[in-house]
């Protein structure tokens, strides 16, 4: 896997450069925010640090910001594991909106969770414009499994896999454990729907926020990796926006075949979700 990721990633400063020019930046460059995923922080140099590089090394002269919550790289870390994920949203949204060399707009590249989390900072803050959303096996329909949670403490990852199993849509653990945010239990649909404080949202499973939708809908492009050989996330389908069939968890199924989609096609009405979509598959 991490051969094609380095693959696509020296392919995808193609993308960013040939994407609409933003006049008001200095050197005519697409800014980038970064996002990093699960067990991860802003500025790990064998990781998130080192695509930093190598991007600005591609794009001379390309601004890249890549998102840190926290005063640094521990508590950066430790957030992606316990916090309010729709905080943490608001908070980059404000950091963005901030910023002067973002003001014309940036593309936006998001890693495993960080991409479900810059997907929520396109549909709910539509300044500065966000112009195309590259998510890198990012789980935009949530998990049902985590069966090898990166990171340095395993312990970490087995206390979360019991707590999810157990509790995931209790009041604290919706609040305060980032994986519980997302995740998506096709037993308990109903439980799920309604008590889901970030991914039901952001989803439009429990009613379509039109502002949500016009938002998503000005992307220029959402590009969708998805690792075919990907033990992390379970499963694999969401990365494509797919997940396991309601009421069962074997049988999944893609975005085109889900109820939601097929009643909002019924009504006639685009999701917001994948209207300029294109996906892509790697080992």
């Amino acid at each position: 896997m991490a051969a094609v990721l380095l693959c696509f990633l020296l392919a995808a400063p193609v993308l960013l450069v040939t994407s609409s020019p933003i006049h008001d930046s200095d050197n005519g460059t697409v800014p980038l925010v970064l996002w990093h995923g699960m067990g991860d922080s802003c500025c790990n140099p064998l990781s998130m640090g080192y695509i930093k590089k190598m991007i600005e090394q591609e794009i001379p002269g390309v601004y890249v910001f890549s998102v840190m919550i926290g005063k640094n790289i521990v508590e950066d870390t430790e957030n992606g594991f316990f916090s309010d994920v729709n905080e943490q949203v608001s908070m980059v949204c404000n950091q963005l909106a901030l910023d002067p060399k973002l003001k014309g707009g940036y593309n936006a590249m998001g890693f495993s969770q960080g991409a479900q989390f810059l997907r929520a900072v396109a549909q709910r803050c539509a300044s500065p414009p966000m112009k195309n959303l590259i998510s890198v096996g990012g789980q935009h329909q949530g998990v049902y499994g985590l069966p090898r949670c990166p990171g340095e403490s395993s312990k970490i990852c087995d206390m979360i896999r019991e707590a999810l199993n157990k509790e995931a849509y209790l009041g604290w653990f919706q609040k305060h454990l980032v994986q519980a945010q997302y995740w998506h239990d096709p037993l308990n649909d109903d439980l799920y729907k309604k008590y889901s404080r970030f991914l039901a949202d952001i989803n439009q499973e429990r009613a379509v926020n039109e502002t949500y939708k016009k938002n998503l809908q000005q992307l220029e492009k959402f590009v969708m990796v998805k690792f075919l050989q990907d033990s992390v996330v379970d499963p694999v389908d969401t990365e494509w926006f797919g997940f396991l069939k309601t009421g069962q968890a074997k049988e999944t199924e893609t975005l085109q075949e889900s109820v939601l989609y097929k009643e909002l096609q019924h009504r006639g009405e685009r999701t917001g979700w994948c209207g300029g979509c294109s996906r892509s598959g790697g080992a």
